[in-house]
């Protein structure tokens, strides 16, 4: 009997737990597959982990600096090793050239275009990739990481630019430590690389290398495919929704922008790198999420180092096109209700402004209205400074005189004319001066006048941002976005 009564128990648990069915279903929670795929045109994030010397074959060892992302989930780790080789080596523009010539470097200067061909990942596999040749980008992986501050707001949501003030600060605080202790800026770590690229630049003649942890932007040839990953439809339940208020994203610029040619208006495209979640952990954006907007404000630099300025906003944001093929269940509600299936929308409005950016030849800095301004660091003074006390020992060639006060030679002062020639042309122009002192003053001259047009009267720098350059997306930073979402092609919506 007891038996019975237990059997008639667990069927009734059984059809109490079970959904309904003619329209009694209640939430159920769908499994999908999800393909994980990097299209081509995505750019790695490498940095060099060893010197390379421009020579065609020279192999290269690099580190993947930031994640890999294929739409919600991390495909490659940061730290994940990249190996490739010199494919070519080409000569710079000939201003580049005929500036080296005019500081004294007569090496025929040469660009190495680096491909790398294979990475390995975390599980011990080899995964064979191609990128399309890259010199490098004009900056260096930091030594030590920026300091961390508290992260407000959702989970995810701050990109890893947020802290560009705080890094800036880090960044002078730094230069005054190195000012104040000689002996640390000797001993400090990777000061061996310094010296030794500081001395190869001032021989006439020099071997050419691209330093260790040289920054590269190495854009696929081909997809890499990690296969698929089954999603809930639970976890994607916020798909297509607008961003929280204050939300931040990882991104970057399909379109290359230049303070000194573009203009009011123009289209801007950026692309997600990194999903955006909520505070749950649901996903809102994928990655390959489109962002569109437009040039809101442009000023050129002017003469006397006045900087450039740039400011563009989002406006429209476009989710990936496998979104479209996601097939989503009914939604809750009551019997009686007629229940649509929630489709995300594939097209919406939004309010999106620049937060941090990471320049191209210049460092940005990036005001509250998403406005970019191209700024300088104020130690370029240093060398205006010593360049005026290198030319002063230069022209210092008082005549020499004897006990009664009588003129008995001219100064020899090779001391100052080395280093006047030194400013002026590099090692060559140490060699010159020892010539005559008026050579030995007149090439100290020359340097000091080619350091103050350059660091007094030239042109300011540009706001520069290349393509895939590195840019943070904040949503709604003002006020949230009354959402009208556009006309969509989704096949459900039609329902």
């Amino acid at each position: 009997m007891a038996a019975k009564l237990a059997t008639v128990l667990s069927l009734i648990v059984v059809v109490l737990a079970s959904p309904q069915v003619n329209g009694q279903d209640t939430k159920t929670d769908q499994l999908q597959s999800i393909p994980l795929t990097v299209p081509a045109g995505v750019p790695l994030r490498l940095y060099l982990t060893k010197r390379v010397f421009k020579r065609t074959n020279a192999p290269v060892e690099a580190r993947l600096l930031t994640p890999l992302y294929a739409f919600d989930r991390e495909v490659i780790p940061p730290g994940t090793p990249v190996v490739g080789h010199v494919s070519r080596v080409e000569p710079v523009p000939k201003w580049e050239r005929i500036r080296a010539v005019l500081g004294g470097d007569f090496t025929p200067l040469r660009v190495a275009q680096i491909e790398f061909t294979s990475l390995l990942l975390p599980d011990g596999r080899t995964m064979e990739l191609h990128t399309i040749e890259n010199p490098g980008l004009k900056s260096l992986v930091p030594l030590k990481p920026p300091k961390q501050r508290g992260q407000h707001g959702p989970v995810n949501n701050a990109g890893i630019l947020s802290a560009a003030k705080q890094n800036a600060r880090d960044q002078i605080d730094a230069q005054i430590a190195r000012v104040k202790s000689i002996p640390d800026l000797v001993r400090g770590t990777d000061k061996k690389e310094w010296l030794y690229d500081y001395a190869m630049s001032r021989l006439p003649y020099h071997p050419q290398s691209v330093r260790n942890r040289t920054r590269f932007d190495a854009e696929l040839r081909e997809p890499l495919n990690f296969g698929s990953e089954i999603v809930t439809q639970d976890s994607l339940a916020l798909l297509g929704s607008q961003p929280a208020p204050g939300s931040t994203v990882h991104a970057r610029l399909l379109t290359p922008l230049d303070s000194m040619s573009s203009t009011q208006g123009d289209k801007v495209e950026a692309v997600l790198e990194q999903p955006l979640f909520s505070n749950d952990h649901k996903l809102i954006l994928p990655e390959g999420t489109l962002v569109e907007g437009s040039v809101a404000m442009t000023k050129r630099a002017g003469w006397f180092h006045r900087p450039g300025r740039l400011r563009f906003n989002f406006q429209e944001v476009n989710l990936p096109p496998q979104v479209a093929q996601l097939k989503f269940a009914p939604g809750g509600g009551s019997s009686q209700e007629q229940v649509l299936p929630r489709v995300p929308e594939l097209q919406f409005r939004t309010q999106a402004t620049l937060s941090a950016a990471e320049g191209g030849k210049a460092p940005l800095k990036v005001d509250k209205e998403g406005g970019v301004q191209a700024t300088e660091s104020k130690t370029r003074f240093v060398g205006l400074a010593a360049a005026v006390l290198i030319a002063r020992a230069a022209g210092d060639n008082e005549r020499e005189r004897g006990p009664g006060g009588a003129i008995t030679g001219q100064s020899s002062n090779v001391g100052g004319r080395t280093l006047g020639g030194g400013l002026g042309f590099g090692l060559l122009g140490s060699i010159a001066a020892q010539c005559s002192p008026n050579v030995g003053m007149a090439l100290g001259y020359y340097g000091l006048a080619w350091s103050v047009y350059s660091t007094v009267i030239a042109r300011g720098a540009e706001v520069q941002f290349d393509k895939n350059a590195v840019i943070d997306i904040g949503f709604n930073q003002r006020e949230p976005a009354k959402t009208a979402p556009l006309q969509t092609d989704h096949p459900a919506s039609a329902k």
